[in-house]
């Protein structure tokens, strides 16, 4: 499109609001002045205010993603806190129900309240509660089960009659 033939402003090609709003002053103002040079003031001087609101809406855009991004890590926190307390409960409850059943076993089967209340309640403790998982503490946790289970094996006394 050259100056000559710039008699009508062609219609705006993108839904932006500020753009065609801004095409339809400079048309309102090209029909109202009448030559193109005319049209050519009229446009450098809404320019400054198209940058303005542009400038406006290129913050307005920041903000949101700058809140979005808030939201979604209040969201992310809050189910973090969630997880983190419904684990502690689970491995509250199973550690209480583990010691509540070593002990009520503890007469009739004392190597199942050695494995109830022993080190694989720590082993779980660790797993469940404080989400540490490390192979060095699973074999420590397990060498320590074994130990405890030999030694409870050789330190008991025959019933009494």
């Amino acid at each position: 499109m050259t100056i000559e033939n710039s008699s009508a402003v062609p219609a705006p090609r993108d839904n932006d609001p500020l753009v065609s709003a801004g095409l339809e002053i400079a048309m309102k103002w090209g029909q109202a002045l009448g030559s193109p040079e005319q049209l050519k003031i009229a446009l450098e001087a809404l320019e400054p205010q198209l940058q303005r609101e542009h400038q406006i809406r290129m913050k307005q855009l920041d903000m949101q993603a700058v809140k979005a991004e808030h939201e979604a890590r209040d969201k992310r926190d809050k189910r973090q806190h969630r997880f983190k307390t419904v684990s502690l409960i689970v491995g509250a409850v199973l550690s209480v129900a583990m010691l509540g059943a070593g002990v009520y076993v503890a007469k009739d089967a004392w190597w199942l309240a050695t494995l109830l209340c022993g080190p694989s309640l720590i082993g779980m403790a660790l797993v469940i509660i404080l989400r540490r998982h490390d192979s060095a503490a699973i074999k420590a946790v397990a060498d320590a089960a074994r130990r405890s289970t030999s030694a409870a094996g050789q330190t008991l006394t025959p019933p009494l009659s």
